[in-house]
């Protein structure tokens, strides 16, 4: 049985994913009504989400906790009593490396993982565990932040499989790694 780490997530035009606190207040402002991004159908296609513990700060801080799959939080710095009672059945702390950790989860029957948060897919891609990405590009520039790709080992090819435009600007990219 094999494993794919799936990435979907916005960027500014300059390369950011959140800013510099993790706020994600420039991409709330964008109007997107009517626009279907993929979301619900990749959601529906994965089996566990994957984040780090900025990206889990941020979400914990949203009016509702917007994921009904699982999550696990990567951190060596947060325990399970960091996680708000409300949560405990849908919330896992792990300090497992990621390979240790895609390897646990296959042998749980995990074929689908969404990996969320700049660092954590920045680490995942440096390892060769990200198969596919969806890029949204926002057509705001922020000028500092979180940025999605940073420094990697080496080159990394791309094939693009699909670019979708979008009326409020926004452009999807999705890409298979090779």
């Amino acid at each position: 049985m094999s494993i794919e780490g799936q990435v979907m997530m916005a960027m500014s035009l300059d390369g950011f994913v959140a800013r510099e606190d993790h706020g994600l207040d420039w991409l709330m402002k964008q109007p997107t009504e009517g626009e279907d991004h993929g979301y619900f159908a990749f959601m529906d296609s994965i089996d566990v989400i994957v984040m780090g513990s900025g990206s889990y700060r941020t979400v914990l801080g949203f009016e509702a906790w917007p994921y009904e799959k699982p999550v696990i939080v990567l951190s060596k710095s947060l325990s399970s009593s960091d996680i708000p009672e409300a949560l405990k059945a849908k919330v896992e702390v792990s300090d497992l490396e990621p390979e240790a950790l895609m390897a646990r989860l296959v042998a749980e029957g995990v074929t689908n993982v969404y990996v969320d948060g700049g660092a954590v897919v920045q680490s995942f891609l440096r390892l060769g565990l990200i198969k596919s990405m969806k890029i949204t590009i926002v057509p705001i520039l922020i000028g500092t932040g979180i940025r999605l790709f940073s420094d990697l080992p080496a080159d990394m090819d791309l094939k693009l499989v699909k670019a979708t435009e979008h009326p409020s600007g926004l452009v999807d990219l999705d890409y298979l790694l090779n």
